[in-house]
C-alpha cells in the first residue's frame, strides 16, 4: 500500500513518529510532506530532527515541491493521514486551499475519493472548529481526534499511542496487530 503521512504543527508528534514506524512494519510505503511548523513541534516535542524524520519515510517531498507525485490524481496512493492535524491545516483542507504540498495531497486525497484521516489535536473546539470538521465528514474524511481507549488498562504512552496508530492503520485499510480488539484478545 501506498500511504501519504502530513505531518502538521498541532501537537502530538508521537503519532506521525509512531505511524512511519509501524506503516513500515506493516509493510505499507510512506510518501511524507511536513510543514514547517510540523518540523519545528516534532523537534520540541521528540527530540527528532526532519532529516531523522526523513529516514524514516520511504519517501520524502518539500512542502513546497508541487511538482511531487503525491500532488497528483494519477499518482497511485491509497489513502493519506494527517498526524498531527493543527486546526489551520484542517481549515486549509476544509477549504479546499491547496495552497502547500501537504493541502494539496489532502485536497488530491478528497477529489480522488480515496481516504483521508485526519488526526485532528485541538481542545477545547471552537464553533469553527467544529464546521470545518463536519463539512470534511460529509465528503467522507475521517476525523479522529487521537483518544486512546483504556479498557485495556496501558500501562505506558507506547501503550496509548499505539492504539490511536493502530486505528488509524485500521481506517486506512493497513492490516496491523496494534489493537486489542474488544472481545477478540479477552483471557
Amino acid at each position: 500500500m501506498n500511504i501519504i503521512v502530513g505531518i502538521s504543527g498541532g501537537s502530538g508528534a508521537i503519532y506521525a513518529v509512531a505511524l512511519l514506524k509501524y506503516l513500515r512494519e506493516f509493510g505499507a510505503t510512506t510518501h511524507l510532506v511536513v510543514s514547517k511548523m510540523g518540523a519545528y513541534v516534532m523537534e520540541q516535542e521528540c527530540g527528532v530532527s526532519l532529516a531523522e524524520l526523513r529516514d524514516m519515510a520511504d519517501y520524502y517531498y518539500e512542502n513546497d515541491d508541487f511538482s511531487a507525485p503525491i500532488a497528483s490524481g494519477s499518482a497511485r496512493m491509497d489513502g493519506m493521514v494527517v498526524a498531527p492535524c493543527s486546526m489551520k491545516t484542517l481549515a486549509s483542507i476544509s477549504g479546499g486551499l491547496a495552497d502547500s504540498l501537504l493541502t494539496r495531497a489532502a485536497d488530491v486525497t478528497i477529489k480522488e475519493q480515496r481516504k483521508l484521516v485526519l488526526l485532528a489535536r485541538e481542545m477545547p473546539l471552537s464553533q469553527i472548529h467544529l464546521e470545518n470538521m463536519l463539512s470534511l465528514a460529509k465528503q467522507g474524511v475521517v476525523i479522529m481526534p487521537p483518544a486512546p481507549p483504556f479498557y485495556q488498562h496501558p500501562e505506558t504512552i507506547s501503550d496509548l499511542v499505539a492504539e490511536v496508530v493502530g486505528r488509524t492503520m485500521d481506517q486506512l485499510g493497513v492490516p496491523n496487530d496494534l489493537v486489542r480488539r474488544w472481545g477478540e484478545n479477552d483471557g
